[in-house]
């Protein structure tokens, strides 16, 4: 059987020249990046402010299992289909972070024949954004440990310094570390630690940032710690925001590839989506609905986080207007939610499925709670039998629910056409009223509880004592009407990571609160989410390696 890697080295890729000439832009408001790589200017959304928006097509899922549910596969294979049945069409995705390339999860350009490319290079260093945001967040660490050496002049308590240096790798051994030994010369002892790059508080900023000013201004508010009497300290008050600027000035630039059959792809930005928002970059969002009819984007991992977070700070902020929204699900993931093992998820077991649909149910509902038209796609994979997709189709027919097939994986575009027009009939029929859950005056408890209620289904709420003093203390500094991003297990409906299915009856503990002023959110933690994570026993980078004519191998 043929590897993705496999399947993406045998399409004929279209030199980016002439992917550029399809969407019409100007010599100036490009610049190659490769042979198939190009960044493109923001000179573009100005020039094109005035032009009327695309149809915007948001894809998110039911809760996966760990190996994933071909969300972005279907992001992809959708793209192409809208383009096979006549609609001018981009693709607006998240870049891949190395920290699932080289664990487990592997990469974030889709699969089989509906994949962007050139996936290995796309997948590994890409043009370098990572690195830059990476080196931004760890200049600003540089310039902190700093500050302390030369005389502390903000008057940041050591003790109190929130800003953690970044690693685009999982590392555990990095999680708790100490800097500063070695005596005086050598900076000032103090406890740090690492995060993944993608759940830097910069990689949500550039997500989030709609010019270079705004990048700057949101840059200048970041919390980097706080005084002895408890008030924050920032970016701004240190005197380093034009400097970070400087530093992601290119990065700050979407990039422009191609899908294996041909349709522009912006792939640009990858916030973290336990941590942070999940979703790409708001000028790539709004490039792309700028040069293309319909635009189809993704949002982290399943409704109650990456659609979530789409629906209530991303589209929020920059005044999008998804039209219409895919939940993609598969049969395995939906028989694990029944109670199947994971070790028999490939065989026929009806029962499993058709008590696992209630975790499609609910996030259908989320959906429709953010006033949104939406169609299940079903993601096939060669061990569903026919009595399963049976099962399923007919509770979506019971519950009048539009699901159609969708085989991209295998067949590209072709496999994605029911998909297609369902949506552009939905879109030409139905007149959305899409808004958020909730209104950002409301407190911060009253927000995140209705997170926790609508949208995952819980009782009530229990915040912690440090998060009851915390809310307390956001409150004073002004923060309290800012929007919340959760930061829970991907893989329940609850914080309890092996409460699967439709849980009932449970509470949801917020433990701690984070303030990303800059990215202009509060983080909600539940659970044990780590933004470090750890590979696991046997890494997908033990298959990694370079052939003798310097092409990657063992990339998925």
């Amino acid at each position: 059987m043929q590897t993705d890697l496999d399947i993406a080295r045998q399409a004929e890729l279209r030199p980016i020249r002439e992917i550029v000439q399809q969407l019409d832009l100007a010599d100036d408001e490009w610049e190659s990046f490769g042979k198939y790589k190009a960044k493109l200017s923001l000179n573009v959304l100005e020039r094109l402010e005035e032009q009327k928006s695309g149809n915007l097509i948001l894809v998110t899922s039911i809760n996966p299992t760990p190996a994933g549910e071909g969300k972005s596969t279907v992001t992809v294979g959708l793209g192409q289909a809208l383009q096979k049945i006549g609609k001018k069409t981009m693709i607006a995705l998240r870049e891949p972070s190395l920290g699932p390339v080289m664990g487990i999860k592997g990469g974030a350009t889709g699969g089989g024949y509906a994949q962007v490319v050139p996936m290995d290079e796309i997948n590994l260093h890409f043009t370098g954004d990572m690195h830059a945001i990476t080196t931004a967040n760890n200049a600003l660490a540089a310039f902190i440990d700093n500050h302390l050496f030369q005389g502390n002049a903000c008057g940041l308590d050591p003790r109190r310094i929130t800003w953690k240096r970044v690693l685009d790798l999982n590392d555990r051994a990095l999680r708790e570390v100490i800097v500063g030994l070695g005596g005086p010369k050598q900076g000032v002892p103090r406890q740090d630690g690492f995060n993944i790059t993608v759940a830097s508080e910069i990689m949500a900023i550039l997500c989030l940032a709609q010019s270079y000013q705004d990048l700057r201004e949101r840059l200048a508010q970041i919390v980097v710690g706080y005084r002895h009497d408890q008030t924050p300290v920032t970016v701004k008050d240190l005197g380093y925001q034009g400097a970070l600027t400087l530093l992601l000035k290119d990065a700050f630039k979407p990039n422009l590839v191609q899908t294996i059959e041909g349709v522009p792809a912006l792939i640009h930005g990858g916030p973290f989506a336990n941590i942070a928002h999940g979703c790409n970059s708001i000028i790539a969002t709004k490039m792309a609905s700028k040069l293309a009819d319909y635009v189809v984007t993704e949002a982290g991992f399943g409704a109650d986080l990456g659609a979530e977070k789409f629906l209530n700070i991303k589209a929020r902020v920059g005044k999008l207007d998804p039209k219409a929204v895919v939940i993609v699900a598969t049969i395995r993931a939906l028989k694990m939610h029944g109670g199947a093992s994971k070790n028999q998820l490939d065989q026929e077991n009806v029962q499993a499925l058709s008590k696992g649909i209630d975790n499609l149910a609910k996030h259908i509902e989320t959906i429709q709670s953010f006033g949104l038209p939406f169609v299940v796609a079903l993601n096939q994979f060669t061990t569903d039998t026919s009595k399963e997709i049976k099962t399923i189709q007919a509770w979506c027919e019971q519950h009048q629910v539009p699901i159609a097939l969708t085989t991209v994986w295998g067949d590209g575009g072709l496999g994605g056409i029911e998909l297609a027009e369902q949506l552009v009939k939905i879109i030409d029929r139905e007149h959305p009223h899409y808004h958020p859950l909730y209104s950002l005056e409301a407190s911060l408890s009253a927000k995140i509880e209705t997170i926790a209620k609508n949208v995952y289904g819980a009782n009530r709420v229990i915040f912690s004592d440090l998060a009851k003093q915390q809310l307390s203390e956001f409150e004073q500094n002004g923060w309290s009407n800012l929007p919340v991003c959760m930061a829970k297990t991907q893989y329940s409906l609850s914080d309890q990571p092996e409460r699967l299915g439709r849980p009932r009856d449970f509470n949801l503990t917020i433990r701690e609160l984070r303030p990303s002023i800059g990215a202009g959110f509060i983080v909600a933690l539940t659970g044990e989410v780590l933004t470090m994570p750890g590979l696991p026993a046997e890494p997908a980078a033990l298959n990694m390696d370079l052939d003798q004519t310097g092409r990657a191998l063992g990339l998925f």
